[in-house]
């Protein structure tokens, strides 16, 4: 008999002492569970599996307890599970601590770990638990590897955030030299997949909105407590969506984009103008696209491929650039 039969013969048999609120016998086990009425085994060697299996679970914590039968003359001792022993009291969680769960959830990411983590998330949920920080997480499992940068940069914005410590870093934007900062760490969220910082810039004075992929060498500096923040992760999420819908928000904005002839279709069907040009000896096209989301219209770019390659407005051709760069590091 495998381990296998084992585990699902003692499933069966907590499944079978849950279920009833009487003492039932060993011999009742032995003729309705399955994984005993199946085994032809003698009735020491059922005992003994039975000894063992009722062992096992109390090595686990499973409330097993013995009593006597009722009805039908039988006068040997029982068993069951005693529910109250067993079941776990309703869950109660703060929003701080929901969100400390939901933000372990996505730091697990062995394949191992995030499966455990997520089923017990699901049972979180299950249960009527709110454990996500953020409703607009990727499908899949989470984990701080997508869109979160440096894990020891998320790990110490996270704890100054919580000790209330101002932090100093470095940070980096497309096409633009590393700049230092100092900010008051409100809290970490995600949004659209991407970790985020919020808090209040002091050298700008002003409430700022950094992605963690972008910053290096945080450390706290200062003693803790030196700020108050009354926002919770639910304005925390409202404040990074706004400020990232709005810079990737260009209302009406207007592309000049080459592509190369007969290619890059779907640029092609968003186009309202088209002039022929050759580039580097190459045949081909330059659109003039008009798009609302600087965001939609990279990953369309990239979608081309080689074929497609943007030559204004610079911010755009800067991200698509920026893009490709990230792309190329991942490989």
């Amino acid at each position: 008999m495998g381990k296998r039969d084992k585990v699902e013969r003692q499933l069966n048999l907590v499944i079978c002492l849950l279920s009833t609120r009487q003492f039932v016998s060993a011999e009742y086990i032995r003729r309705n569970v399955g994984g005993y009425y199946e085994s032809d085994s003698s009735d020491d060697a059922f005992y003994r599996m039975f000894e063992r299996d009722k062992a096992d679970l109390r090595d686990l914590g499973i409330p097993l307890i013995t009593g006597p039968t009722s009805g039908y003359g039988d006068s040997e001792d029982g068993y069951r599970i005693d529910r109250e022993r067993y079941e776990l009291p309703d869950i109660h969680l703060a929003p701080d601590e929901s969100a400390a769960v939901a933000l372990a959830t996505a730091l697990w990411d062995s394949a191992e770990v995030a499966t455990i983590a997520q089923s017990a998330a699901l049972k979180l949920r299950a249960a009527g638990i709110d454990v996500s920080a953020d409703q607009e997480w990727e499908v899949g499992p989470p984990s701080a590897g997508r869109g979160a940068g440096d894990e020891r940069v998320l790990r110490t914005l996270l704890e100054a955030s919580e000790a209330r410590r101002v932090v100093e870093f470095s940070y980096r934007r497309p096409g633009v030299a590393p700049v230092a900062r100092r900010l008051e760490p409100w809290g970490v969220v995600t949004h659209r997949g991407r970790w985020y910082v919020v808090g209040n810039d002091l050298d700008r004075h002003e409430q700022r909105t950094f992605r963690l992929s972008r910053i290096a060498g945080a450390a706290p500096v200062g003693k803790p407590g030196a700020f108050v923040s009354e926002a919770d992760a639910g304005a925390l999420r409202a404040l990074v969506a706004e400020s990232v819908d709005r810079a990737f928000h260009e209302a009406g904005a207007q592309a000049r984009i080459w592509v190369a002839a007969d290619r890059a279709v779907g640029l092609r069907r968003l186009a309202s103008s088209a002039t022929p040009m050759v580039v580097d000896g190459e045949a081909g096209d330059v659109l003039t696209v008009h798009y609302d989301f600087a965001a939609v219209m990279v990953r369309t770019v990239l979608g081309a491929g080689p074929d497609a390659v943007v030559l204004e407005p610079p911010n755009l051709r800067t991200a698509v650039i920026a893009a490709l760069d990230t792309m190329a590091v991942q490989r």
